[in-house]
């Protein structure tokens, strides 16, 4: 059907497109295919003209308005139009392709030089062509297309018109082909939606689970059946300040040993940190985050590798993003240079609590309990360490008090800087925090209903997520079979697309000529 340059990596088997179809490039079947253009000078909102950059096209091929920046009106005069086709030319080179149809929302609004407005001849429904050009985005071609630089990658205009590939059905076949996909694509967003509220369902009842807990709701009824486990306030203060203490005079006992081996090896390396003596603990300000935790380590984070450590034997030090809402994501580090002697002590163990300590604002104050590692990973800078008195808490407990609404919500009042990319949370603060502090025995049990209640909970979203990947998956299907021929049935009496393309290509040679006789005359 053509010779044209597909590309080892297109999606479409052009050999098997129906005979009514054609095959060229983009810039054959459109009038105008330009970039945009680049302004140092951006405003928000007032008398500007909105300026649609990378981001204000959405992976899902729609245009975003939610966040956008203005230039001034006589900056420039290149203006989209309704219907024209909007590409992303420059970015990452996995975004780059994103693609969207302009409609009424984004008339008449300016775009910057890393997007591309095409504007596709009469007989080639836009949405189509959008919907074309997205569909090869999300299969990955533009990712093995396009030219990369430091930092990101492109395709030009140039490229997009004269090297990528479009196919083209009879122009009443392209409208019955983007009608079924709408129609299609509608039913998908109903069961998406319904899908979404379920998740978002579930995480009200998890909030809701971890505030009963810790208002002591969960447990009512095993306290009824377990009172003479209960502590009054003065015998839990006793207990607290009793296992604080042994904790210290085993600190003070390590301590003289490395001090006597320090002192046996002629005084070499820095001189052992003798611990803190704990303070006497009462209960005028209730039982808080500081009695049960005794040190709060900090991480370290030397300049590593831009990859996670290639196996177990190499040391790596985690990200932020490792630490999620309860849970632990190993995978998630950075490789240590081989230069760089590691520092053992911050190597993580199963049942170590950590939260983040600093970054944007949705990223302070995350934390999880490690329940399982690789080995010689290493804590990051930007995270704390709890070391908790394991005879006063467990630290599922612990997890669960981190992660509960009541807690976050301190935690948010808590966090300092000066704007939301850059936030800390204290080591004062945090430690300040009220903690109602059970027995062992009821932590136990609180742990227990809430491993089995959130288990059911996860089962239940890992079943959404599934579904959520199926109706994505379907939505793919569908796009491949609408740009294979085999979406909707081919109609006889549909004029050929190549009848179309010959036309197309008549007007932009008259086109040519036309320009050529002006310059002339000029």
């Amino acid at each position: 059907m053509t010779d044209i340059e597909l590309g080892q990596h297109y999606p479409v088997k052009v050999e098997n497109l129906p005979d009514s179809w054609a095959v060229a490039y983009v810039g054959d079947f459109a009038e105008t295919v330009q970039s945009g253009f680049a302004c140092g000078k951006h405003g928000r909102g007032g008398d500007g003209v909105p300026h649609l950059r990378p981001m204000n096209v959405s992976r899902n091929g729609q245009i975003d308005l939610s966040d956008v920046k203005t230039v001034e009106p006589t900056f420039n005069d290149k203006r989209l139009r309704v219907s024209d086709v909007l590409f992303n030319n420059t970015n990452s080179p996995e975004l780059v392709g994103k693609t969207a149809v302009v409609g009424d929302n984004a008339h008449d609004l300016a775009f910057s030089n890393h997007m591309t407005q095409v504007q596709f001849s009469e007989g080639v429904s836009s949405k189509f062509a959008a919907l074309q050009l997205h569909h090869l985005w999300s299969q990955k071609y533009f990712l093995h297309k396009c030219v990369n630089h430091v930092n990101q990658a492109s395709i030009s205009a140039t490229e997009l018109s004269k090297r990528i590939p479009f196919v083209c059905p009879p122009t009443n076949e392209q409208r019955r082909i983007v009608e079924k996909i709408e129609a299609m694509f509608d039913e998908i967003d109903k069961a998406v939606e319904s899908l979404q509220t379920a998740r978002t369902t579930l995480d009200l009842y998890r909030q809701s689970l971890l505030k009963s807990a810790f208002e002591g709701r969960l447990t009512a009824d095993w306290r009824a059946q377990n009172a003479d486990k209960l502590e009054t306030p003065e015998t839990l203060l006793a207990r607290i300040q009793s296992e604080r203490d042994a904790h210290y005079k085993s600190a003070l006992d390590d301590w003289q040993d490395a001090l006597t081996q320090w002192r046996a090896y002629s005084e070499q390396g820095k001189r052992p940190v003798k611990p803190k003596r704990p303070v006497d603990l009462t209960l005028k300000a209730g039982v808080t985050l500081g009695h049960v935790i005794v040190e709060v380590a900090q991480g370290w984070s030397p300049k590593c590798a831009n990859h996670a450590s290639r196996s177990n034997d190499v040391w790596g030090v985690i990200k932020t993003t490792a630490i999620q809402s309860a849970k632990f994501l190993p995978q998630e580090n950075k490789e240590l240079p081989t230069g760089l002697q590691p520092r053992a002590w911050l190597e993580l163990c199963e049942g170590d609590v950590l939260i983040t300590r600093a970054g944007p604002r949705s990223r302070v104050g995350v934390a999880c309990m490690v329940k399982s590692t690789r080995p010689r990973l290493m804590l990051c800078d930007k995270a704390y360490r709890l070391n908790y008195l394991d005879t006063l808490v467990r630290p599922q407990f612990l997890e669960a008090y981190l992660n509960a609404p009541d807690t976050q919500r301190l935690i948010e009042v808590n966090k300092s800087g000066i704007n939301d990319s850059g936030l800390n949370l204290k080591q004062e603060q945090f430690l300040a925090l009220p903690l109602w502090l059970p027995s062992i025995a009821e932590q136990a049990e609180i742990v227990r209903i809430l491993d089995e209640k959130l288990e059911a909970a996860d089962a239940l979203e890992a079943e959404i997520d599934a579904a959520l990947a199926r109706a994505d998956a379907l939505r793919q299907s569908i796009l491949k079979k609408a740009f294979s021929g085999q979406l909707v049935p081919q109609a006889p009496s549909d004029e050929p697309a190549a009848a179309l393309l010959e036309r197309i290509k008549a007007q932009h040679t008259a086109a040519q000529k036309t320009k050529k006789k002006r310059k002339a005359i000029v």
